[in-house]
């Protein structure tokens, strides 16, 4: 039976959305907000992954992360081998280090004082592999015209310390020739575990490859350090590890900080609890290949070109380096693309609402089982396009993924002020988000957040200034925080299936796709399905979506929180859109919108106010009064509305109360 009521206010036909405040069914089961990782496949449908994921390992602390030494840069300049560096040669105090023309060698274990310059030339690391070596830098400048300035062959852990006050610099020239199987393709290059420490500051320059990278575990615990690379600023295949004072200014042509190992998918992870990052990447800002864990720091990254390029196609020639201006900006690198915005409908779809737009019965509350014959909402999403090549090393594919933070299994982000731009997602995982503290100031061409599982909010504060859609997951679940969401599509959306942007590509079917369904560049995306769901339970939420506020493929059920939803009056969007049920037990909802495609809640354990207003501007008050004239709900949408979904534990179902919208003002009984 379709619930609907028509009633007259101050001479305006207003029609009324009730919902019945029995339940007809079990309440929606919660997703735990525990599951932080994934485990196998990385969506419910196991699909859009290559290989297997191991579950993200959330228990780790600093005290897992950094041992004593990787702090630690004292030394006693009487106890250390001083190596003097000199133009086109060296000296040295100890028989430990062999000299070569312009090579040095470090063979013992030792701490080793280095200064001077080597105009063309290179440190190399090659002692036993029980060896702990501490290199000091003190002021040095050196350039290897074909390989790395720094190269660390064997040993068990070497830790780089950069002498107070110091200013330091290693570069590449321009290209890279072998002088064995290392495949050396960085400024500074390690095999082994690798620890940079101090408090001074050191340049890293690589015209041609990555600036550091580290075939092993890196450290970085202090210190100042500006990379500028063609390839990836940092990359390393068991993990990035950052804390402390640690400073990064990162320029790079692909990632900016890249861990990937392919052969144990447990690894290839970047923890971060402190240090301060300034990220410009044509690729990903930071990308994990297995999860990401972010306690504390100040990052600040800009993807691609920043959200202004999420509608352009991606380039194929990565890294220009500094040919007519920096990464990601005009004549770095990036060919100027087009694209229109995606219209977000399909044409059959535009169709059938306008079908449904001459039908006189209004939607019924309760979703038919036939969702096409009705002209229901069912949102194909863009498939991206993958540039990646089939190269072995991972750190050589030619992504086009554009994504701020990015993870392949789990990522968890507790503290922290991460401010993102991105061409792609700002925020994204092929698994699972948790996000229970920290700052956000996200801009996206894509989606702000994106999980292929689930997304889970406990704590923060998220401000989205710009996003096609805010936050999209298979299951969406706000338990708390505070979130301010802008979006050019859906506010939140619970999509079943792959996005193909969980491992390259930039914004859904814009870079290199061809037309489709959805939009330009179309393509299979995340899928239609019922399996998806939104749960509010807590936390303060402020939607402007210009297309449906809260979308769930799947269902929606709100239990707490205080949650406004302001959507347009133009296409076929609603506050609300789900496929079925939409059940409220608690907290505050204020949802404005259009008329055309409106549904209210199927079900509810507490007051329900549904009512058509009439067209309304921007910024006209609704208030809600009981019959002893106390305001319940004052609200000014930022956006021209037509329809009212209010409720919160103040409203009784059966009670009557005042409706005001500019001049349109009436009486209504909640259901």
């Amino acid at each position: 039976m379709k619930r609907w009521i028509s009633i007259l206010l101050a001479c305006s036909c207003v029609l009324v959305m009730t919902a019945g405040c029995s339940r007809t069914g079990d309440a929606l089961e919660e997703t735990s907000g525990t599951a932080l990782g994934g485990s196998g496949d990385a969506n419910a449908n196991g699909e859009g992954n290559d290989r297997d994921i191991a579950e993200a390992d959330f228990a780790q602390t600093d005290e897992d992360m950094f041992t004593d030494r990787d702090y630690r840069t004292d030394y006693d300049e009487d106890d250390s081998v001083q190596i003097k560096l000199s133009g086109t040669s060296a000296s040295a105090s100890s028989d430990s280090v062999k000299i070569s023309g312009s090579t040095v060698t470090i063979t013992e274990e030792a701490v080793y004082i280095i200064s001077g310059t080597l105009g063309d030339g290179m440190i190399i690391v090659d002692a036993p592999d029980t060896a702990k070596i501490q290199i000091v830098l003190d002021g040095v400048q050196i350039n290897s015209g074909t390989s790395a300035a720094l190269y660390i062959l064997e040993a068990d852990k070497v830790f780089v310390t950069l002498a107070e006050g110091t200013e330091n610099t290693l570069s590449n020239g321009g290209t890279f020739t072998a002088i064995d199987d290392s495949n050396i393709d960085s400024a500074l290059f390690s095999r082994q575990d690798l620890t940079l420490n101090g408090s001074g500051s050191l340049t890293v320059t690589s015209p041609a490859g990555h600036g550091i990278v580290c075939k092993d575990d890196l450290a970085v615990t202090g210190g100042t350090y500006t990379i500028t690379s063609a390839s990836h600023g940092i990359d390393a295949n068991d993990s990035v590890r950052v804390t402390g004072d640690t400073v990064l200014t990162i320029d790079a042509g692909k990632d900016g900080i890249h861990a990937e190992n392919d052969d144990d998918t447990s690894l290839g992870f970047v923890y971060i609890s402190g240090g301060t990052f300034d990220i410009a990447a044509e690729g990903d800002g930071v990308s994990a290949g297995a999860y990401m864990q972010i306690e504390d720091g100040m990052i600040g990254i800009l993807a691609g070109g920043g959200s202004a390029n999420g509608s352009e196609q991606s380039s194929d020639s990565w890294g220009g380096f500094m040919e007519g201006g920096a990464p990601g900006q005009p004549g770095g690198g990036r060919a100027p693309g087009g694209g229109a915005e995606p219209e977000g409908r399909s044409s059959a779809e535009q169709e059938n609402n306008a079908a449904q737009a001459n039908n006189t019965e209004p939607v019924n509350a309760e979703k038919p089982a036939d969702d096409t014959e009705q002209g229901n909402h069912v949102d194909t999403e863009i498939s991206e396009v993958s540039n990646e090549d089939s190269s072995e090393d991972s750190s050589e594919d030619s992504s086009t993924s554009m994504k701020g933070l990015k993870c392949e299994t789990g990522m968890l982000i507790s503290g922290g002020t991460i401010t993102v731009d991105s061409a792609d997602d700002s925020i994204h995982s092929n698994a699972s988000i948790t996000i229970s503290g920290g700052t956000f100031d996200l801009a996206s061409g894509d989606d702000a957040f994106h999980a292929e599982d689930t997304l889970t909010v406990t704590g923060g504060t998220v401000t989205v200034s710009e996003s096609y859609e805010g936050m999209e997951a298979l299951h969406v679940e706000i338990q708390g925080g505070d979130i301010t969401l802008t979006a050019s599509d859906d506010g939140l959306n619970a999509s079943g299936g792959t996005d193909a942007s969980g491992t390259s590509g930039g914004r859904d079917g814009m870079f290199g796709g061809s037309g489709g369904m959805g939009g330009p560049g179309g393509g299979e995306g995340m899928s239609s399905s019922s399996d998806g769901t939104i749960v509010i339970s807590g936390g303060n939420l402020y939607i402007t979506a210009s297309g449906d506020g809260i979308d769930a493929n799947g269902s929606v059920e709100i239990s707490g929180g205080y949650t406004i939803v302001t959507g347009p009056t133009q296409g076929d969007t609603a506050t609300l859109d789900f496929d079925t049920t939409a059940v409220i037990t608690g907290g505050t909802f204020i949802g404005t919108g259009a008329a055309g495609m409106a549904r209210t809640f199927t079900d509810s354990e507490q007051g329900v106010v549904a009512v058509s207003v009439g067209e309304q501007a921007a910024g006209t008050e609704l208030t809600l009064t009981d019959q002893s004239g106390n305001t319940l709900i004052s609200y000014a949408p930022e956006l021209p509305y037509a329809v009212v979904i209010l409720s919160s534990p103040e409203l009784v179902s059966g009670e009557t109360y005042t409706i005001t919208a500019g001049t349109v003002s009436g009486e209504v009984e909640a259901d």
